[in-house]
């Protein structure tokens, strides 16, 4: 039984190319961006703040600040509010990251089977091949999630430094920042690569060789929630130390920018190396939920949406 076993897990990744439609596809991935954005915005605020912090907190006053600024000692309702700046852009970027991301790593998924699925089986055998082509995958669409940047920094200044608008409006943003809207491009390219790597890489490893899976499109609903949080969790982790500087070259006035490396040397020498990680168990409480929730969604929906349409 056993070497039967073994050769049905250790199938090859250049067969590992998929026929789902690209509707599916795109209904998969933007409903899970949708879903996560009404139910997640306010945790992904908390996090941003939190990240954005560059002094200590040591009270609960203090924490009580950093979250909600200006809106720290307002009624409940008035905090919970104060939690959604730069929705707008926070909807545009949100569910066009998910539908780019999510819909668009099964194409380069198919893309690197059909050219390159040999070569992956060569390198790391099959079975290992198809999870790492799978992570190699996402890394590629991660870095060119760079596309997307405007959209990030201007969500991200919203929620962490809305005075950078002065009463700006976007379209006025847009032609006085022109390219500088692309600001640290560079960090956000390293942060994805690895990020998306490990997200992809993750979850194809968990229903590689935790469930023995062959075809990963046949996994349960369980079985994705559970390769979601092992992919979220790694990337999270992975990409935490990146992230914190990204954040930081983002949510800094337009016309006073700051250089990442800049911004490392000072955290190092002021803060430690433990600000590297600022926010991480935010993130793994409340933000790892989100991604796990919309991963674990669009994993489960393009395949249902394939087998309807």
């Amino acid at each position: 039984m056993a070497p039967a076993v073994v050769e049905q897990v250790a199938q090859s990744a250049a067969k590992d190319f998929k026929k789902e439609s690209a509707t599916a596809r795109l209904l998969g991935s933007g409903s899970a961006g949708i879903a996560e954005l009404a139910i997640f915005h306010p945790v992904d605020t908390i996090a941003k703040r939190l990240m954005s912090n560059q002094g200590k907190v040591t009270s609960a006053a203090r924490l009580n600040e950093v979250i909600f600024k200006d809106k720290a000692h307002v009624s409940v309702g008035q905090k919970f509010g104060s939690l959604f700046p730069g929705l707008g852009y926070a909807a545009a970027y949100k569910v066009l990251q998910r539908i780019y991301k999510y819909g668009g790593q099964p194409f380069a998924r198919d893309y690197l089977a059909l050219h390159h699925g040999d070569s992956f089986d060569r390198a790391f055998g099959k079975g290992n091949g198809k999870a790492i082509m799978h992570a190699t995958a996402g890394s590629l669409i991660g870095i060119g999630e760079i596309v997307l940047l405007p959209l990030d920094i201007l969500k991200i200044k919203r929620q962490t430094n809305p005075e950078a608008f002065r009463g700006r409006g976007v379209v006025r943003i847009v032609r006085d920042e022109g390219m500088g809207l692309y600001r640290g491009a560079g960090w956000t390219a390293a942060r994805n690569a690895p990020g998306s790597f490990a997200l992809f890489g993750g979850s194809a490893a968990a229903k590689q060789y935790l469930y023995t899976l062959n075809d990963y499109n046949s996994a349960t609903w369980l079985q994705n929630f559970v390769a979601s949080i092992c992919g979220a969790t790694a990337s999270l982790v992975v990409s935490a130390p990146l992230d914190v500087i990204k954040t930081r070259i983002q949510n800094r006035n337009f016309e006073n920018p700051e250089s990442g490396f800049k911004i490392l040397g000072r955290m190092a020498r002021e803060e430690g190396a433990s600000s590297f990680f600022k926010g991480l168990t935010p993130k793994l409480l409340m933000t790892g939920p989100k991604l796990v929730f919309s991963f674990w969604l669009a994993q489960t929906l393009i395949p249902a949406f394939d087998k309807v349409l």
